[in-house]
């Protein structure tokens, strides 16, 4: 049935009932009207109203909910879908809104693919840079400081070596740079020994107390896989950093029921809104794209913390 006749066949079940009633019940309508009449006119027509309204509002139900789930839906938490029953108007309208949702969320999970994809190489050329041009010529200028530290005399001596230890400063700085755009580790020994070092060294920039706790014989996983949990962790220690106020930072790595689970967890101020940025947002992007479940959650005496559950596979070859 249409639309159209729904609401018509609605429309006249309440109608015939109160034609009904007025044949059937011993009313009568005087001129003028009296006042007992007009209080029965009036509460009948109050009832149809009431009646009508109700009657509406269960037909065009699922048109509230799927206005309500456009207002809501979000590309990055799919699986956001209506039932679909019977064969009406609404029921492929909510079919064709389903099926809608289906192509834009592997429309996005594609782009997101190809934009992080992009993202990472374009870090790695710039990494690469770092240590090539600008590390090695630093290289060079810090050699060619101590040369002339060492044949220079007092004070101009002192001036140079304290120029020599800024140079080393910047040059630590720059390859600190270059191990956050490109994780070599995580390519030459793998997830574990790479998130040991990202923890440590950000335990001794950020001053926090990291604890790490990495279940043994870990599945193996793609090099995808293992990207998106290294960038995963960098984002939340990151936030934990800047936004968290945290003093002490958790990170679990574990195996349950055939997936393998990433946990970091803070002790901060939390808040009982999880604000979702560009850091979250692509946090979110990154686990869609290797077909991970991530879940945030916050609050204000507990911390936040950040749960990214993987399915496990064999490593591509």
């Amino acid at each position: 049935m249409s639309l159209f006749w729904r609401i018509f066949a609605l429309n006249a079940v309440v109608l015939g009932s109160a034609t009904a009633l007025l044949l059937w019940a011993p009313v009568t309508v005087s001129v003028p009207v009296v006042l007992t009449e007009a209080v029965i006119l009036v509460a009948g027509l109050a009832v149809m109203l009431v009646a009508n309204a109700a009657l509406l509002g269960i037909g065009l139900a699922p048109l509230g909910r799927l206005a309500k789930l456009m207002t809501t839906v979000d590309l990055l938490r799919p699986g956001q879908r209506l039932p679909e029953r019977g064969h009406s108007e609404i029921a492929e309208l909510i079919r064709t809104f389903n099926a809608m949702l289906d192509r834009l969320e592997h429309e996005r999970a594609s782009s997101s693919a190809r934009v992080l994809l992009a993202q990472e190489a374009e870090r790695r050329r710039i990494a690469q840079e770092l240590h090539d041009e600008v590390g090695q010529s630093m290289t060079a200028i810090l050699l060619a400081l101590k040369r002339a530290a060492d044949t220079a005399a007092e004070p101009l001596r002192g001036e140079l070596q304290q120029a020599q230890e800024i140079t080393r400063e910047s040059l630590d700085e720059v390859r600190r740079l270059v191990r956050r755009l490109r994780p070599g580790v995580l390519e030459d020994l793998g997830l574990v020994s790479a998130l040991t070092s990202l923890t440590t060294e950000f335990a001794t920039h950020a001053g926090l107390r990291v604890v790490r706790r990495f279940d043994p014989g870990l599945p193996a996983l793609d090099e995808q896989t293992e990207l998106v949990l290294y960038r995963v962790v960098q984002e939340a220690l990151t936030n934990a950093a800047r936004h968290a106020e945290a003093g002490r930072v958790e990170v679990t790595l574990r195996h349950a029921d055939g997936a393998v689970v990433l946990t970091v967890a803070d002790d901060g101020r939390g808040s009982a809104v999880v604000r979702e940025g560009a850091g979250i947002r692509g946090m979110r992007e990154r686990a869609l794209l290797i077909g991970a479940a991530l879940d945030i959650t916050s609050e204000p005496t507990a911390g936040t913390q950040v749960r990214l559950t993987v399915p496990a596979s064999p490593r591509k070859s």
